[in-house]
């Protein structure tokens, strides 16, 4: 099972996966890498065959690509990550039929659950709560960094354009409503000083 903790930085990390390095000197090397690392994650994603799709995905992917530049002259580092997220959709187990299969019933349950975790974690930002919920699912654990201080977000929302849709439809749209009302405010800058100019951060 996949366990999230946190770093002694206080960072959210995914505790015995393989962090690979990205060749960044020679660019056709690098992008090979990372479309092995691409097609490997695909592969390892599992996907099923509903009444409603054809190849649905049964669970969440997150992207996760950690930078790191420098600058010789001031000894400045300076680091940051980009994670990309994409969300299984939410599902009505009368249309999906997944509820005849006790596996794709379980797959269901938990991306529901957590859409739902995800849910909550915009309500109390955009309510200004004094404690946000991100320890409710695996999820919105792992996206913490990205939906606080520290980080910036945008969401992108798929909609399908089938009457028979609307109500998934609509309640999309609810969703996409309640992260509209949430403001991040001003992310955090990490920099680190090599120790030619001294070791400190800000």
């Amino acid at each position: 099972k996949i366990s999230i903790k946190r770093n002694q930085e206080g960072k959210s990390y995914v505790d015995g996966i393989n962090k690979v390095d990205i060749d960044v000197e020679d660019k056709a090397a690098g992008l090979a890498q990372l479309e092995a690392v691409m097609v490997a994650a695909a592969r390892a994603r599992s996907v099923a065959t509903t009444k409603m799709n054809a190849q649905s995905s049964r669970s969440h992917s997150v992207f996760m690509l950690h930078l790191c530049g420098s600058n010789e002259e001031s000894g400045t580092i300076v680091e940051g990550a980009l994670n990309l997220c994409d969300l299984a959709g939410s599902e009505r187990l009368d249309r999906s039929g997944a509820g005849s299969d006790h596996k794709r019933l379980k797959e269901t349950q938990a991306i529901n659950k957590s859409l739902s975790s995800l849910g909550d974690v915009f309500t109390s930002l955009a309510n200004g709560s004094k404690h946000i919920p991100f320890r409710n699912s695996k999820l919105t654990y792992l996206l913490q960094d990205c939906l606080s201080g520290d980080g910036k977000a945008l969401m992108f929302v798929n909609l399908s354009p089938t009457i028979e849709s609307s109500n998934e439809s609509l309640c999309s749209l609810r969703f996409a409503q309640r992260v509209n009302a949430v403001e991040l405010g001003k992310a955090t800058k990490h920099v680190q000083y090599s120790s030619k100019q001294g070791s400190g951060r800000r």
